[in-house]
């Protein structure tokens, strides 16, 4: 049935103006998003025909490229664009949601931090969480970023950011595109090279973690470090 013809309640912005953001189901959200459907399907159905397609979640919606979207009748360019960059505002909003003076006390509070920032990418980045003698955190920030397979760090840049902040400890995180949290040869070497450098410099090297999808392996809990 094409909007026009739903009671006014029942058109996702009517009905967000009227009831509340909280009142709108997610094809509604997607649908206001999106703004029109094709000759076949209003709006809302094909909004619909979207989130069935990747089981409701909006999870595995975000990892769509637009491409992917555009597969849809009634997709374009745009409106992929719309789509995928509203996600993008959503993965962001949850990263920015973590306190900046967190303490840290184990491998899970550091993964909470870094899962908004790495779980969803589609090629390895490189992060840092930098923290002061309490474990408080002073200072969060991606330090590379690189192709589906890797993602090489700069050591003398990771220590200066170190330095400009005036932490003592560091945490280093990067995300497995593959899904797999098993640490390669080169992951093992360049933990054992951060930490070597920074004894000469009276930083502690806390932990590596790496960031699956729904997972994640510390180097700390594993005895690697």
């Amino acid at each position: 049935m094409p909007i026009k013809y739903l009671a006014e309640d029942d058109r996702p912005r009517e009905k967000f103006l009227q009831k509340g953001k909280n009142s709108l189901s997610d094809s509604e959200l997607l649908a206001i998003i999106m703004g029109s459907g094709n000759k076949e399907d209003s709006v809302l159905e094909l909004a619909r025909k979207i989130l069935k397609s990747v089981n409701n979640s909006w999870h595995q919606l975000s990892l769509l490229s637009v491409k992917d979207l555009m597969k849809f009748k009634g997709i374009g360019e745009a409106k992929a664009i719309s789509i995928i960059s509203a996600l993008e505002i959503g993965r962001r909003r949850l990263g920015q949601e973590i306190p900046e003076k967190s303490t840290i006390g184990n491998s899970n509070d550091a993964y909470q931090i870094l899962k908004n920032h790495l779980e969803d990418l589609r090629t390895e980045e490189f992060w840092a969480i930098f923290l002061n003698n309490s474990n408080k955190v002073v200072h969060i920030s991606k330090l590379t970023q690189g192709g589906i397979s890797q993602s090489i760090v700069d050591v003398r840049v990771l220590f200066k950011t170190a330095l400009d902040h005036f932490s003592t400890g560091i945490i280093i995180a990067h995300n497995h595109p593959s899904g797999s949290i098993k640490p390669s040869r080169e992951d093992l070497n360049i933990t054992q090279k951060i930490k070597e450098a920074g004894k000469t410099l009276s930083i502690q090297l806390l932990d590596h973690i790496i960031i699956t999808q729904n997972a994640y392996c510390s180097f700390s809990d594993e005895g690697l470090l």
